[in-house]
């Protein structure tokens, strides 16, 4: 019976996951899909450019959201960590491969810190405190959820100590790193947009 437990909150997590906030926002604005346009990322800076900046903000608190609330769900239910982190884990894939959505998600990173802040308030405030000076430093917004992203297990372990938690950050990181790969050559070839310019 615990490993059907287990196999149903792990399917629930990827299921709520899948929920593209950025598409479903888009489309109820009458808007482009957001993958069509600009990056052709579904996440809240390219909504900023399809739909607008309230539009933006709401795909933001949703992809945040939906890890949050997932991950503290699974905590107060009293799962033992390994679930926590396999939650984890799914409801990330689920944002990077939706399947509502023809497995064409957003880069993940939105719905990370939502997971870290529904583990532990001090490491998704510690997220949010790394993604805001590399973006001011730097003014790239790609390269803040990159350097935050990879910041994330060490932030978990700093917050709940060592376990399988901070295997599935390390994980979460490594995807969202993967995710980037092409902002990475526009930062390095000088092309890729800033904050403010």
């Amino acid at each position: 019976m615990e490993a059907a437990e287990t196999i149903a909150v792990l399917l629930a997590a990827y299921l709520v996951g899948s929920i593209s906030f950025a598409v479903l926002i888009c489309r109820i604005r009458g808007r482009p899909d957001p993958r069509s346009l600009g990056s052709r990322n579904p996440g809240a800076t390219n909504v900023a450019r399809a739909a607008g900046r309230t539009a933006s903000a709401l795909t933001l608190l949703g992809d945040v959201g939906k890890g949050y609330i997932v991950v503290l769900a699974v905590r107060s239910a009293g799962f033992a960590d390994v679930v926590v982190a396999l939650a984890m884990v799914a409801v990330f894939l689920g944002h990077l491969y939706p399947v509502y959505h023809r497995l064409k998600g957003g880069k993940g990173v939105a719905t990370c810190v939502g997971c870290l802040f529904g583990l532990h308030a001090l490491a998704g405030l510690a997220w949010v405190g790394v993604w805001l000076i590399t973006a001011g430093v730097s003014r790239y917004v790609a390269l803040a959820g990159i350097v935050a992203g990879l910041a994330t297990p060490l932030l978990v372990w700093w917050s709940t100590g060592p376990g399988a938690p901070v295997a599935a950050a390390a994980a979460m990181g490594a995807l969202i790193l993967a995710r980037h790969r092409a902002n990475v050559h526009r930062i390095l070839r000088g092309e890729e947009d800033k904050l403010f310019s």
